[in-house]
């Protein structure tokens, strides 16, 4: 039993530290600190835009739905049914420039610098490989040398010595 609580904690703690939690921990944070600063953008500068051809506040938009739109001064129940439809249009121009700034100000540049990133590691194992496949062409060029020298033929044919096969030379004969 005690094994396992040993690997749930284990666990939770791997979990806990694998770098997509913290860096979810991260955005959710900036995204809080963020929201201030687009409700101001909104509040400040497109609510009055909007305001030159209505009324400042988005808040104050609505249509009724059935029967009139009138509050009872007496009780301050309204009569009818309103539609806010400000409200919604002043969320979602707050999650369009908060959507418009995360992608533009953080996703964006993220993206092109690792895509950067990949291209020269791609350019980095491409040269790699063309070390390694070179360095093996000048390995074939020793071996067919060593079988042609020891064979007395011509580079890059194999005399009755060599067996026929592409293996290297196994080293000096020794008749004993």
């Amino acid at each position: 039993m005690s094994e396992k609580k040993v690997s749930l904690l284990e666990g939770f703690k791997a979990f806990l530290t694998r770098g997509n939690v913290i860096d979810l921990a991260v955005a959710v944070v900036i995204g809080a600190a963020f929201t201030n600063i687009v409700n101001a953008v909104v509040k400040g500068v497109i609510n009055p835009l909007v305001g030159a051809f209505g009324t400042q506040d988005l808040d104050n938009y609505s249509s009724c739905l059935r029967g009139p739109c009138t509050t009872d001064p007496r009780t301050g129940e309204m009569d009818g049914i309103e539609i806010l439809w400000g409200s919604v249009l002043s969320a979602a121009l707050s999650f369009l420039i908060t959507a418009a700034v995360v992608y533009f100000l953080m996703v964006l540049p993220m993206a092109k610098y690792l895509a950067r990133r990949a291209a020269a590691q791609a350019a980095k194992e491409g040269v790699r490989e063309t070390m390694e496949v070179s360095e093996l062409e000048v390995l074939k060029e020793i071996r067919d040398a060593l079988v042609a020298q020891r064979t007395g033929g011509a580079p890059g044919s194999h005399g009755p010595g060599s067996g026929g096969t592409d293996g290297a030379a196994a080293g000096p004969r020794e008749d004993g």
